[in-house]
Order: C-alpha cells, then sequence, then structure tokens
C-alpha cells in the first residue's frame, strides 16, 4: 500500500471541508492517452487506491503502462474502541488523499480505447466517489 516513508508533521490537523470546489491542479491528462476523472470530493484511502490499481491490472492482464496521480500523504488517526475522551490525540490510523471533483486518478498508455474503458470503470466501482473515463 501508498504509504509516506518520511513525514515533516506525524499527525495533522483534519481540516474543514470547502463545499463546492473544484480541483485546480493534476485536472488534465499528463502522461498516458486516457484517465480516471474523479467527479466527486472524498477522501481516498491507500487501500482504496490499491484496490483500484489492482482491478486495472487485472483487466489488463499487466498491458500497458499504468500511472498512479495521487499519493496519499495526509494521516488520519483514530482513537481505539471504547475510550473515554481526554487523553489527547489518536496513533496514525491510515493516511489518505483528499479529492476534489475534476483530479485525474489514474492514466494508461498502450492499449486500446475499450480495454482502457472496461479497466476504468472496474476501478471506479472500487472508489468511494464518482468517476468518468477521459481521453486525450
Amino acid at each position: 500500500m501508498l504509504v509516506p516513508k518520511k513525514v515533516k508533521h506525524r499527525k495533522w490537523q483534519k481540516g474543514r471541508s470547502k463545499k463546492r470546489t473544484v480541483e485546480t491542479r493534476g485536472t488534465t491528462i499528463a502522461f498516458g492517452s486516457f484517465g480516471l476523472k474523479a467527479e466527486g470530493a472524498a477522501w481516498i484511502t491507500s487501500k482504496q487506491i490499491e484496490a483500484a490499481r489492482r482491478a486495472i491490472t487485472n483487466s489488463l492482464k499487466r498491458e500497458g503502462t499504468l500511472w498512479i496521480r495521487i499519493f496519499p500523504d495526509k494521516p488520519i488517526t483514530q482513537r481505539p474502541p471504547e475510550v473515554t475522551m481526554g487523553g489527547g490525540k489518536g496513533a496514525v490510523d491510515h493516511y489518505v488523499f483528499p479529492v476534489k471533483p475534476g483530479r485525474m486518478l489514474f492514466e494508461l498508455d498502450g492499449v486500446t480505447a475499450v480495454k482502457a474503458k472496461k479497466a476504468f470503470t472496474v476501478a471506479g466501482h472500487k472508489l468511494p466517489i464518482k468517476t468518468r473515463v477521459v481521453a486525450k
């Protein structure tokens, strides 16, 4: 799974969700010919990214080249179950990437349009947001 090797700050503050915002960076296809674009906003965990990556590679039988355009670097902490209030912030449980609408998640090259669409459709079902397949 995708986890940062080294971080400047081990625990982050949550941050507030800004409603009705769209992504301004990473919105176009930069490497491949086909892309999977986010239509909604959510925190995508490293497990979900890995599940989508596996779905794409299995669907394509390891054919073509895949680029993962997002990396989960936001630490999410969690307290153990049935622990009373107080006692500080919990330990880092997992990492997420905050996705806004318009962000390019994955890119593919070296495969046909039909295969790319099928692979991205399968991968989109593994993610907690609506996605769209786009071509260059």
